[in-house]
């Protein structure tokens, strides 16, 4: 978890909060990369929270090369999406919005960091019960046909 969290929890403590995070549904041969969690031994999707100074954009890829050690290049936004009683195994609670966004391999194979027991390409039918109303949202989103065009965040800051 990213170190500004940290101190803020010193400050606040477990009370519920608001948080950024992003993701992705990394696609190859129609099957979706999902990973199953070392903190609650789930099954979700790569991403995570934002870092201090970063984009959606740019924590959707550091997040998924972080978890799963592949290289990847976005193609599509979903959307953003709500985990509206996030609750950590320490007791931290939160309001977590993310941005979900479809990917592509662009290197790398599959490997497992201290984040992950494992990582498995599912299809639609296979796809095992995951551990957050975003990343069922953001599938709902991903098998409706929603795709669309990359954000460009802060393009139009002067």
């Amino acid at each position: 978890m990213a170190d500004y969290i940290h101190e803020l929890r010193k400050i606040i403590g477990p009370r519920k909060i608001i948080l950024n995070s992003a993701g992705t549904l990394v696609v190859r041969d129609g099957k979706i990369l999902f990973q199953r969690r070392t903190d609650n031994g789930r099954w979700g999707l790569p991403g995570g929270l934002l870092e201090m100074n970063e984009t959606y954009e740019q924590a959707a890829v550091r997040e998924t090369r972080e978890e799963t050690g592949l290289e990847v290049k976005l193609d599509s936004f979903l959307g953003i999406f709500h985990n509206y009683n996030m609750v950590w195994s320490n007791g931290d609670a939160a309001h977590v919005l993310t941005a979900m966004y479809t990917a592509g391999i662009v290197s790398g194979e599959p490997r497992v960091d201290e984040e992950s027991y494992e990582l498995r390409f599912f299809g639609k039918d296979e796809i095992p019960e995951l551990f957050a109303e975003d990343h069922t949202a953001a599938l709902e989103a991903y098998f409706s046909g929603v795709r669309l065009p990359l954000m460009r965040e802060n393009a139009f800051r002067r």
